[in-house]
């Protein structure tokens, strides 16, 4: 296993279709990594559609496959591994890729690999920082909201989560509720900017309570009200009160997020560091109070595009459970749910229904 090995990671399980070449074995290379949103066809319904989706990705996945490859100065029969998103997601795109990374393994007689998409984003840190298990892993996006302790590739437990809404999806409403562009996070934190976080009292739900289980539909619910509350006294919302409502907003998921994490990070001796991943780890008030709150231990927060939904993190999660020894055959199946964590009672509430509960 020390002789280097080239991985394609192929990612579908959302709006972004990915594919990213990986030389595995030695010091990691990525050789490749293209990703194609599908932004702009979901602009108009507020929201990602799943048929829209699956559509999309069907129509994009051998695109993608074939620039990485070109990309990364190799050819298919230079392939020694295909590993592919496998679940969680909508299941329409999950599926578009699971066969389409089949039709690979099976045409170039390659081993197939069927990653976990949370893991490819807990090992994410492996991949650009080198970092040593056992780690503290906050998955933090549109879909999901969860402290991971990782002690091995495919060793996951579960300290806490979001028990309806992801930070990302209440992002997103909160910008459809002030009529905001989509995608909601960079929007609202563009607004914030402008705006005086303390204008607006906003709840900090589920911080009277222990542990490091978050809710954030209470928080949304809030805004709705606040800005119904102003319509009704003035007549309309100003570009003033869009700001502040914003910053309030904003300032509450930080200091929730903060202080779950302070209680995750508690009592734990032997964490190599505190890691963050996914969209929501883009805004740069949250990273900031992350990083405080993870001090002294070192805080791991890999490039932008890495945090985001892309296939460099699939290879690299392909990578690690081709060397443990995982294979997959053609029978291996496109899963909407998929818990890292096993052992753990499910989340109560709708957040467990989402596309990556």
């Amino acid at each position: 296993m020390s002789d280097p090995v080239t991985i394609l990671g192929i990612e579908s399980s959302c709006d972004d279709t990915a594919a990213a070449v990986l030389r595995a074995g030695g010091e990691p290379a990525l050789l490749s990594s293209v990703v194609s949103s599908q932004t702009d066809l979901h602009a108009a319904f507020g929201g990602v559609v799943p048929e829209i989706a699956a559509r999309a990705h069907a129509e994009k996945l051998d695109l993608m496959v074939e620039q990485a490859v070109a990309e990364a100065g190799i050819g298919l029969r230079d392939l020694d591994v295909i590993a592919v998103t496998a679940g969680p997601g909508l299941i329409g795109g999950v599926l578009s890729g699971v066969m389409c990374a089949k039709g690979l393994a099976m045409g170039l007689g390659l081993p197939l690999i069927g990653v976990n998409h949370l893991a490819g984003h807990a090992l994410t840190p492996r991949l650009t920082d080198g970092v040593a298990f056992p780690y503290l892993m906050l998955l933090v996006s549109g879909g999901h909201c969860q402290f991971l302790r990782v002690d091995g590739a495919e060793d996951f437990t579960r300290l806490g989560g979001t028990i309806d809404d992801a930070p990302g999806e209440a992002f997103d409403k909160v910008a459809r509720l002030l009529g905001l562009a989509q995608p909601g996070g960079p929007m609202v934190e563009r607004a914030a900017k402008d705006g005086d976080p303390e204008r607006f009292a906003l709840p900090r739900p589920l911080l009277d309570r222990p542990g490091c289980d978050m809710s954030f539909s209470g928080l949304k619910t809030a805004v709705l009200r606040l800005r119904d509350r102003l319509v009704a006294d003035q007549g309309g919302l100003h570009a003033g009160d869009v700001a502040d409502i914003c910053a309030g907003f904003q300032a509450a998921m930080r200091d929730v997020l903060a202080e779950k994490s302070r209680r995750a990070l508690a009592g734990q001796s032997d964490l190599t560091g505190f890691a963050v991943a996914g969209g929501v780890a883009a805004n740069q008030t949250l990273r900031a109070a992350l990083q405080g709150v993870a001090a002294p231990l070192p805080f791991i927060a890999p490039p932008m595009a890495l945090c985001t939904d892309n296939a460099a993190m699939i290879a690299w999660a392909g990578w690690e459970a081709y060397r443990a020894g995982h294979r997959d055959g053609m029978d291996l199946m496109a899963r909407p749910r998929w818990p890292l964590d096993t052992a753990s009672a499910p989340l109560l509430g709708s957040g467990r229904k989402g596309a990556k509960a």
